[in-house]
Protein backbone atom coordinates (compact mmCIF):
# COMPACT_ATOMS: atom_id res chain seq x y z
CA UNK A 1 0.00 0.00 0.00
CA UNK A 2 1.57 3.41 -1.00
CA UNK A 3 0.58 6.38 1.25
CA UNK A 4 0.61 10.57 0.14
CA UNK A 5 3.25 12.19 2.66
CA UNK A 6 3.90 15.33 0.29
CA UNK A 7 3.33 18.80 2.24
CA UNK A 8 0.84 21.38 1.58
CA UNK A 9 -0.28 24.60 2.80
CA UNK A 10 -4.09 23.47 2.66
CA UNK A 11 -5.00 19.69 2.76
CA UNK A 12 -9.04 19.21 1.39
CA UNK A 13 -10.94 16.41 2.45
CA UNK A 14 -14.30 15.70 0.49
CA UNK A 15 -16.80 13.21 1.09
CA UNK A 16 -18.61 13.01 -1.89
CA UNK A 17 -21.81 11.70 -2.84
CA UNK A 18 -24.56 12.24 -5.78
CA UNK A 19 -26.19 14.91 -4.73
CA UNK A 20 -23.93 16.65 -1.99
CA UNK A 21 -20.55 17.00 -0.83
CA UNK A 22 -18.78 17.77 2.51
CA UNK A 23 -15.83 19.66 2.21
CA UNK A 24 -13.19 20.01 5.45
CA UNK A 25 -9.92 22.26 4.44
CA UNK A 26 -7.13 21.91 7.21
CA UNK A 27 -3.76 24.42 7.15
CA UNK A 28 -0.76 23.39 7.53
CA UNK A 29 -1.20 23.25 11.69
CA UNK A 30 -4.04 21.34 11.16
CA UNK A 31 -6.79 24.45 11.90
CA UNK A 32 -10.03 23.91 10.10
CA UNK A 33 -10.39 26.93 7.99
CA UNK A 34 -13.73 25.57 6.49
CA UNK A 35 -16.05 23.09 7.13
CA UNK A 36 -19.06 23.00 4.92
CA UNK A 37 -22.03 21.15 3.12
CA UNK A 38 -22.32 22.31 -0.42
CA UNK A 39 -24.02 20.71 -3.80
CA UNK A 40 -22.21 18.25 -5.56
CA UNK A 41 -21.26 20.84 -8.37
CA UNK A 42 -18.03 22.06 -10.10
CA UNK A 43 -19.10 25.78 -9.28
CA UNK A 44 -20.77 25.25 -5.64
CA UNK A 45 -17.06 23.41 -4.84
CA UNK A 46 -15.09 25.70 -6.39
CA UNK A 47 -16.66 28.95 -4.61
CA UNK A 48 -15.81 27.08 -1.67
CA UNK A 49 -12.20 26.39 -1.84
CA UNK A 50 -11.80 30.02 -3.74
CA UNK A 51 -9.57 31.41 -1.02
CA UNK A 52 -7.38 28.32 -0.33
CA UNK A 53 -6.07 27.27 -3.61
CA UNK A 54 -2.60 28.08 -3.10
CA UNK A 55 -0.83 24.85 -2.48
CA UNK A 56 -3.74 22.99 -1.97
CA UNK A 57 -4.68 19.10 -2.07
CA UNK A 58 -7.86 17.55 -2.66
CA UNK A 59 -8.69 13.99 -1.65
CA UNK A 60 -11.41 11.80 -1.58
CA UNK A 61 -12.38 8.15 -1.08
CA UNK A 62 -12.70 5.90 -3.90
CA UNK A 63 -16.51 5.73 -4.99
CA UNK A 64 -18.38 5.66 -8.25
CA UNK A 65 -18.79 9.44 -7.96
CA UNK A 66 -14.84 10.42 -8.48
CA UNK A 67 -14.83 10.75 -12.48
CA UNK A 68 -16.32 14.72 -12.91
CA UNK A 69 -14.38 15.68 -9.69
CA UNK A 70 -11.02 14.56 -10.37
CA UNK A 71 -11.75 15.95 -14.24
CA UNK A 72 -12.57 19.64 -12.96
CA UNK A 73 -9.26 19.19 -10.45
CA UNK A 74 -7.30 18.62 -13.40
CA UNK A 75 -8.70 21.47 -15.41
CA UNK A 76 -8.37 23.79 -12.79
CA UNK A 77 -4.75 22.44 -11.84
CA UNK A 78 -5.44 21.44 -8.57
CA UNK A 79 -3.85 18.78 -7.00
CA UNK A 80 -6.20 15.47 -6.52
CA UNK A 81 -5.72 12.10 -4.63
CA UNK A 82 -7.93 8.75 -4.51
CA UNK A 83 -7.86 7.13 -1.36
CA UNK A 84 -8.14 3.52 -1.18
CA UNK A 85 -11.78 2.89 0.02
CA UNK A 86 -11.37 -0.43 1.73
CA UNK A 87 -7.63 0.87 3.70
CA UNK A 88 -9.06 4.00 4.79
CA UNK A 89 -10.04 1.99 8.18
CA UNK A 90 -9.94 5.46 10.08
CA UNK A 91 -13.31 5.96 8.34
CA UNK A 92 -14.92 2.72 8.58
CA UNK A 93 -13.46 1.67 12.10
CA UNK A 94 -15.28 4.66 13.60
CA UNK A 95 -17.66 4.90 16.64
CA UNK A 96 -19.68 7.42 14.50
CA UNK A 97 -19.90 7.95 11.15
CA UNK A 98 -21.28 10.83 8.90
CA UNK A 99 -20.06 12.80 6.28
CA UNK A 100 -18.87 15.66 8.53
CA UNK A 101 -16.41 13.09 10.45
CA UNK A 102 -15.78 11.91 7.20
CA UNK A 103 -14.44 14.81 5.29
CA UNK A 104 -12.40 15.81 8.54
CA UNK A 105 -10.79 13.00 8.43
CA UNK A 106 -9.97 12.36 4.93
CA UNK A 107 -8.18 15.49 5.27
CA UNK A 108 -5.95 14.49 8.64
CA UNK A 109 -5.32 11.58 6.48
CA UNK A 110 -3.60 13.52 3.98
CA UNK A 111 -1.62 16.13 6.34
CA UNK A 112 -0.30 13.09 8.84
CA UNK A 113 0.73 11.28 4.83
CA UNK A 114 -1.35 8.28 5.82
CA UNK A 115 -3.40 8.85 3.07
CA UNK A 116 -3.83 5.26 1.55
CA UNK A 117 -3.70 5.95 -2.74
CA UNK A 118 -5.70 4.51 -5.37
CA UNK A 119 -4.43 5.04 -8.82
CA UNK A 120 -6.39 8.13 -11.16
CA UNK A 121 -7.45 6.16 -14.35
CA UNK A 122 -6.66 8.56 -17.25
CA UNK A 123 -9.69 10.43 -18.62
CA UNK A 124 -8.79 9.19 -22.19
CA UNK A 125 -9.23 5.69 -21.80
CA UNK A 126 -11.97 5.59 -18.80
CA UNK A 127 -15.03 5.45 -20.93
CA UNK A 128 -13.62 3.02 -23.13
CA UNK A 129 -12.56 0.78 -19.34
CA UNK A 130 -15.94 0.77 -18.42
CA UNK A 131 -17.89 -0.08 -21.50
CA UNK A 132 -15.05 -3.34 -21.22
CA UNK A 133 -16.44 -3.83 -17.82
CA UNK A 134 -20.23 -3.40 -19.05
CA UNK A 135 -19.99 -5.66 -21.80
CA UNK A 136 -18.98 -8.45 -19.27
CA UNK A 137 -21.82 -7.72 -17.07
CA UNK A 138 -23.95 -8.49 -20.76
CA UNK A 139 -22.06 -11.83 -21.91
CA UNK A 140 -23.43 -12.92 -17.74
CA UNK A 141 -26.65 -12.17 -18.36
CA UNK A 142 -26.47 -14.08 -21.97
CA UNK A 143 -25.12 -16.82 -20.04
CA UNK A 144 -28.07 -16.76 -17.23
CA UNK A 145 -30.84 -16.80 -20.07
CA UNK A 146 -28.77 -20.10 -21.50
CA UNK A 147 -28.45 -21.59 -18.38
CA UNK A 148 -32.28 -21.30 -17.53
CA UNK A 149 -33.29 -23.05 -20.84
CA UNK A 150 -30.85 -26.05 -19.67
CA UNK A 151 -33.12 -25.88 -16.45
CA UNK A 152 -36.17 -26.06 -18.19
CA UNK A 153 -35.06 -28.31 -20.67
CA UNK A 154 -33.89 -30.36 -17.15
CA UNK A 155 -37.46 -29.76 -15.34
CA UNK A 156 -39.53 -31.72 -18.00
CA UNK A 157 -37.04 -34.69 -18.04
CA UNK A 158 -36.42 -34.22 -21.72
CA UNK A 159 -33.22 -36.02 -22.83
CA UNK A 160 -29.76 -33.26 -23.36
CA UNK A 161 -30.11 -31.10 -26.15
CA UNK A 162 -27.48 -32.37 -28.95
CA UNK A 163 -25.79 -29.51 -30.07
CA UNK A 164 -25.08 -26.53 -28.22
CA UNK A 165 -27.70 -23.85 -28.02
CA UNK A 166 -25.75 -20.77 -27.64
CA UNK A 167 -25.55 -20.96 -31.05
CA UNK A 168 -28.16 -19.33 -33.46
CA UNK A 169 -28.26 -22.44 -35.99
CA UNK A 170 -29.12 -24.87 -33.05
CA UNK A 171 -32.31 -23.28 -31.56
CA UNK A 172 -35.08 -25.27 -33.23
CA UNK A 173 -34.43 -27.76 -30.31
CA UNK A 174 -37.46 -25.69 -28.56
CA UNK A 175 -40.00 -27.75 -30.25
CA UNK A 176 -39.47 -30.52 -28.09
CA UNK A 177 -41.40 -28.37 -25.55
CA UNK A 178 -45.08 -29.59 -25.83
CA UNK A 179 -46.34 -27.26 -22.51
CA UNK A 180 -47.32 -23.75 -24.23
CA UNK A 181 -46.18 -22.12 -20.76
CA UNK A 182 -42.35 -23.95 -21.44
CA UNK A 183 -42.23 -23.39 -24.90
CA UNK A 184 -43.23 -19.57 -24.52
CA UNK A 185 -40.58 -19.43 -21.15
CA UNK A 186 -37.65 -20.55 -23.83
CA UNK A 187 -38.35 -19.04 -26.81
CA UNK A 188 -37.99 -15.44 -24.82
CA UNK A 189 -34.95 -16.43 -23.06
CA UNK A 190 -33.62 -17.42 -26.79
CA UNK A 191 -34.84 -14.24 -28.72
CA UNK A 192 -32.56 -12.44 -25.92
CA UNK A 193 -30.16 -14.33 -26.29
CA UNK A 194 -29.82 -13.24 -29.80
CA UNK A 195 -30.75 -9.57 -29.28
CA UNK A 196 -27.62 -9.78 -26.47
CA UNK A 197 -25.25 -11.55 -29.78
CA UNK A 198 -26.51 -8.51 -32.11
CA UNK A 199 -25.67 -6.34 -29.19
CA UNK A 200 -22.71 -8.11 -28.52
CA UNK A 201 -21.12 -8.00 -31.92
CA UNK A 202 -21.80 -4.56 -32.32
CA UNK A 203 -20.24 -3.15 -29.03
CA UNK A 204 -16.96 -5.83 -29.60
CA UNK A 205 -16.05 -4.21 -33.25
CA UNK A 206 -16.63 -1.20 -31.41
CA UNK A 207 -14.02 -1.65 -28.44
CA UNK A 208 -11.27 -3.41 -30.67
CA UNK A 209 -11.46 0.08 -32.96
CA UNK A 210 -10.80 1.85 -29.83
CA UNK A 211 -7.87 -0.19 -28.40
CA UNK A 212 -6.05 0.40 -31.66
CA UNK A 213 -6.54 3.23 -31.24
CA UNK A 214 -5.18 3.67 -27.68
CA UNK A 215 -2.45 1.16 -27.77
CA UNK A 216 -2.08 -0.85 -30.94
CA UNK A 217 1.41 -2.61 -29.65
CA UNK A 218 -0.08 -4.07 -26.73
CA UNK A 219 -2.56 -5.27 -28.02
CA UNK A 220 -1.15 -7.66 -30.69
CA UNK A 221 1.59 -8.77 -28.16
CA UNK A 222 -1.24 -9.97 -25.50
CA UNK A 223 -2.79 -11.84 -28.42
CA UNK A 224 0.69 -13.76 -28.84
CA UNK A 225 0.11 -15.51 -25.69
CA UNK A 226 -1.73 -18.84 -26.24
CA UNK A 227 -5.30 -18.43 -25.05
CA UNK A 228 -5.20 -14.87 -24.60
CA UNK A 229 -7.87 -13.65 -27.74
CA UNK A 230 -9.25 -10.90 -28.72
CA UNK A 231 -11.69 -9.87 -25.44
CA UNK A 232 -9.36 -10.80 -23.01
CA UNK A 233 -6.87 -8.58 -24.89
CA UNK A 234 -8.96 -6.14 -24.44
CA UNK A 235 -9.96 -6.83 -20.96
CA UNK A 236 -5.93 -6.83 -19.75
CA UNK A 237 -5.01 -3.80 -21.71
CA UNK A 238 -7.83 -1.69 -20.12
CA UNK A 239 -7.06 -3.13 -16.95
CA UNK A 240 -3.60 -2.63 -16.59
CA UNK A 241 -3.60 0.61 -18.52
CA UNK A 242 -0.17 0.87 -17.93
CA UNK A 243 3.32 -0.87 -15.64
CA UNK A 244 4.67 1.96 -14.78
CA UNK A 245 2.30 2.35 -11.87
CA UNK A 246 3.40 -1.02 -10.36
CA UNK A 247 6.90 -0.89 -8.81
CA UNK A 248 7.77 -4.74 -8.98
CA UNK A 249 5.86 -7.50 -10.76
CA UNK A 250 5.14 -8.82 -7.07
CA UNK A 251 3.09 -5.24 -6.89
CA UNK A 252 1.40 -6.32 -10.31
CA UNK A 253 0.39 -9.54 -9.45
CA UNK A 254 -1.27 -8.73 -5.59
CA UNK A 255 -3.13 -5.90 -7.63
CA UNK A 256 -4.48 -8.87 -9.68
CA UNK A 257 -5.37 -10.84 -6.66
CA UNK A 258 -2.82 -13.43 -7.43
CA UNK A 259 -1.09 -13.43 -4.22
CA UNK A 260 -2.37 -14.40 -0.89
CA UNK A 261 0.27 -12.50 1.95
CA UNK A 262 0.75 -14.01 5.52
CA UNK A 263 -0.52 -11.93 8.91
CA UNK A 264 2.36 -12.78 11.19
CA UNK A 265 2.17 -11.67 14.64
CA UNK A 266 4.91 -12.52 17.28
CA UNK A 267 6.57 -14.18 13.98
CA UNK A 268 3.80 -16.45 13.86
CA UNK A 269 1.37 -16.51 11.26
CA UNK A 270 -1.92 -15.98 12.16
CA UNK A 271 -3.45 -16.11 8.85
CA UNK A 272 -4.09 -14.67 5.59
CA UNK A 273 -5.50 -11.42 4.13
CA UNK A 274 -6.13 -9.05 1.33
CA UNK A 275 -8.18 -11.83 -0.79
CA UNK A 276 -10.25 -8.74 -2.16
CA UNK A 277 -8.18 -5.66 -2.13
CA UNK A 278 -7.20 -5.58 -5.76
CA UNK A 279 -8.61 -5.58 -9.38
CA UNK A 280 -11.44 -8.39 -9.59
CA UNK A 281 -11.47 -8.23 -13.49
CA UNK A 282 -7.90 -8.23 -14.10
CA UNK A 283 -8.19 -11.52 -11.57
CA UNK A 284 -10.77 -12.89 -13.54
CA UNK A 285 -8.86 -11.95 -17.17
CA UNK A 286 -5.88 -13.95 -15.59
CA UNK A 287 -8.50 -17.33 -14.40
CA UNK A 288 -9.77 -17.32 -18.26
CA UNK A 289 -6.49 -17.44 -19.40
CA UNK A 290 -5.82 -20.74 -17.69
CA UNK A 291 -8.78 -22.22 -19.18
CA UNK A 292 -7.63 -21.14 -22.81
CA UNK A 293 -3.96 -21.61 -22.58
CA UNK A 294 -4.77 -25.38 -21.36
CA UNK A 295 -6.43 -26.20 -24.82
CA UNK A 296 -3.91 -24.65 -26.79
CA UNK A 297 -0.38 -25.23 -24.81
CA UNK A 298 0.67 -28.42 -24.30
CA UNK A 299 3.84 -27.03 -22.38
CA UNK A 300 0.97 -25.77 -19.90
CA UNK A 301 -0.65 -29.08 -19.53
CA UNK A 302 2.61 -30.53 -18.66
CA UNK A 303 3.42 -27.66 -16.10
CA UNK A 304 -0.33 -28.15 -14.45
CA UNK A 305 0.08 -31.64 -14.62
CA UNK A 306 3.62 -31.48 -12.34
CA UNK A 307 2.02 -29.02 -9.75
CA UNK A 308 -0.83 -31.09 -9.30
CA UNK A 309 0.95 -34.15 -7.81
CA UNK A 310 2.43 -31.92 -5.55
CA UNK A 311 -0.07 -29.13 -4.45
CA UNK A 312 -3.24 -30.17 -5.45
CA UNK A 313 -5.28 -28.93 -8.56
CA UNK A 314 -6.28 -25.73 -7.24
CA UNK A 315 -2.95 -24.59 -6.31
CA UNK A 316 -1.70 -25.76 -9.42
CA UNK A 317 -4.13 -23.24 -11.76
CA UNK A 318 -3.20 -20.47 -9.53
CA UNK A 319 0.04 -20.96 -10.05
CA UNK A 320 0.08 -21.18 -13.90
CA UNK A 321 -2.19 -18.08 -13.84
CA UNK A 322 0.64 -16.57 -11.92
CA UNK A 323 2.84 -17.56 -14.67
CA UNK A 324 0.39 -16.00 -17.17
CA UNK A 325 0.52 -12.27 -15.49
CA UNK A 326 4.33 -12.67 -14.99
CA UNK A 327 4.90 -13.06 -18.73
CA UNK A 328 2.30 -10.55 -19.63
CA UNK A 329 4.39 -7.86 -17.19
CA UNK A 330 7.65 -9.45 -19.07
CA UNK A 331 6.19 -8.73 -22.35
CA UNK A 332 4.55 -5.30 -21.65
CA UNK A 333 7.61 -4.13 -19.98
CA UNK A 334 10.17 -5.60 -22.57
CA UNK A 335 7.53 -4.59 -25.84
CA UNK A 336 8.69 -8.29 -26.97
CA UNK A 337 6.43 -10.94 -28.20
CA UNK A 338 5.46 -14.26 -26.19
CA UNK A 339 8.38 -16.81 -26.36
CA UNK A 340 7.23 -20.50 -25.35
CA UNK A 341 10.58 -21.54 -24.52
CA UNK A 342 11.52 -18.77 -21.91
CA UNK A 343 7.68 -19.37 -20.43
CA UNK A 344 8.55 -23.47 -20.14
CA UNK A 345 11.72 -22.71 -18.59
CA UNK A 346 10.87 -19.73 -16.37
Amino acid sequence: MRFYDEQHRFYCGVDLHTKRMSLCILDHEGNKRLHRNVRAKPCEFLNAIQGFRDDLVVGIECMFTWYWLVDLCQDESIKFLLGHALSMKAIHGGKKKDDKIDSEKIARLMRGGTFPLSDVYPREMRATRDLVRRRMFLVRRRSELLAHVQLVNQQDNYDPFEKMVKYACNRDAIDRFEEVGARQSVEVDLQMVGHYDRVLKQLEASLLRQATRHDPQACCLLRTIPGIGKILSLVLLYEIHTLDRFPSVGDFLSSARLVMPKQTSDGKVTGHGGAKIGNVHLKWAFSEAVLWMLRHSDDAKAFLKRKEKKHGKSRAMTLLSLKIARAVSYLLKRQEPFDAVKFSAS
